[in-house]
């Protein structure tokens, strides 16, 4: 788990900020195999809409460079509630560590906030794996403590929406089966939230080599074609639902 103090935290977020302000404005012709990427991963007190998030990370990519230049900033965050026990044995957080270690949201927020925005204002997209989960833990958290909001049009990709239109296997679909599926190799454990940002990162480059023509998806195209991915899946999750007599599954992407 992120255990970094609050000065090399808020160090990490100022290299972040000033390597995407350095970054190339992207058009909607750049392709998904070409563009630079901010990936994004927390770790949460639950998965209610009343939980906040413990731990977030952002990774910059360069295409060019891959992950030997990546700029990476972490924060520990005080979420001033209650860790689930489920939670804490998922991400190892302890409520005593993180009123000790923790940052104030407010602080930690803001600037996750502003690095997304601005890498949003170069058209660089921001990837989480299954991401309507923290960008839903990220708005929540914003408007908790009275900030910035995310900007209302995001360009996101979503490894998960990816692979399961194209790939077409068996099995579990979490983000371990998934690198394990790609050979991608963890850069330390599982469920540490910099350790699963650079792993989802990692999984578009395999996927666009197996796949070429989700390499060739353009900037401008994503977000719908992952929302048309989406309710395919949706639609045939459902009818496998139905045939266990099991309700349907209600939500749509982002």
């Amino acid at each position: 788990m992120t255990s970094t103090s609050p000065a090399a935290q808020t160090h990490s977020s100022n290299i972040v900020m000033q390597a995407i302000t350095e970054a190339p404005h992207q058009d909607e012709s750049t392709t998904l195999s070409q563009s630079w990427l901010l990936g994004c991963d927390t770790e949460t007190t639950g998965t209610g809409s009343e939980d906040a998030i413990v731990s977030a990370s952002l990774v910059l990519r360069n295409p060019e460079t891959g992950s030997d230049g990546d700029a990476i900033a972490e924060w520990t965050i005080n979420p001033h509630r209650h860790i689930s026990a489920g939670a804490s044995q998922v991400n190892g957080f302890t409520d005593e560590y993180l009123q000790a270690n923790g940052m104030e949201p407010a602080e930690a927020l803001t600037a996750i906030g502003s690095i997304i925005a601005k890498a949003q204002s170069k058209n660089i997209p921001l990837l989480a794996y299954n991401a309507p989960f923290d960008v839903r833990m990220l708005s929540n958290d914003l408007q908790r403590w009275n900030l910035e909001p995310l900007p209302e049009q995001l360009l996101v990709v979503d490894p998960l929406i990816i692979d399961r239109e194209i790939s077409h296997r068996r099995g579990k679909r979490t983000l371990t089966y998934t690198t394990e599926y790609y050979g991608v190799e963890p850069h330390g454990d599982f469920h540490d939230a910099t350790a699963d940002t650079i792993a989802a990162v990692d999984l578009i480059k395999p996927i666009s080599t197996l796949y070429p023509q989700v390499g060739a998806l353009k900037l401008g195209e994503l977000m719908d074609w992952q929302r048309q991915a989406h309710e395919k899946w949706r639609v045939s999750f459902n009818e496998w639902m139905s045939s266990r007599g099991r309700g349907p599954v209600t939500d749509s992407w982002l």
